[in-house]
């Protein structure tokens, strides 16, 4: 699995102009599923995320986690993440999971994110979404379970 994560102050989500998740101080995380993922990365991902010290304190810019601030997250399914653009000019998306897979997976994500205390906020799968969002650094990471 890959995750684009994003620190910002305030994210929120759309889907044909009605608001489905909206966050305030936290990460938007961006999930990308391969074919080759299994619960243990949703897990290991979910874990990384509530504990990646990438907030603040008054010592240093990357001190505290997710969880330490109390900020909240929102999960954005994203199979353009698993996007190849090696050949041609139109990217291939052959290292994307399929639908069904890819959902159960990132519910999954979804799901440890929210067992290790995190609010967590979503998009809708497979859904033409708009994703809003306010950059806090900007701070961004791409975490890979496989890596």
């Amino acid at each position: 699995m890959r995750l684009l994560i994003q620190r910002v102050t305030r994210a929120k989500v759309t889907v044909d102009g009605k608001l489905v998740g909206k966050i305030g101080k936290g990460i938007v995380a961006l999930v990308g599923v391969s074919h080759s993922d299994t619960e243990k990365d949703a897990e290991w991902l979910a874990e990384k995320v509530a504990n990646l010290r990438i907030f603040p304190s008054e010592k240093s810019e990357f001190d505290r986690s997710l969880l330490e601030i109390g900020g909240e997250l929102l999960a954005v399914s994203q199979f353009t993440l698993y996007g190849s653009t090696k050949k041609g000019r139109r990217p291939d998306f052959i290292e994307a999971a399929g639908a069904e897979f890819a959902k159960n997976l990132y519910e999954e994500f979804v799901r440890k994110a929210t067992l290790t205390g995190l609010t967590v906020a979503e998009g809708v799968f497979q859904a033409h979404m708009e994703v809003e969002l306010v950059n806090d650094g900007p701070v961004t990471f791409m975490i890979e379970s496989k890596a």
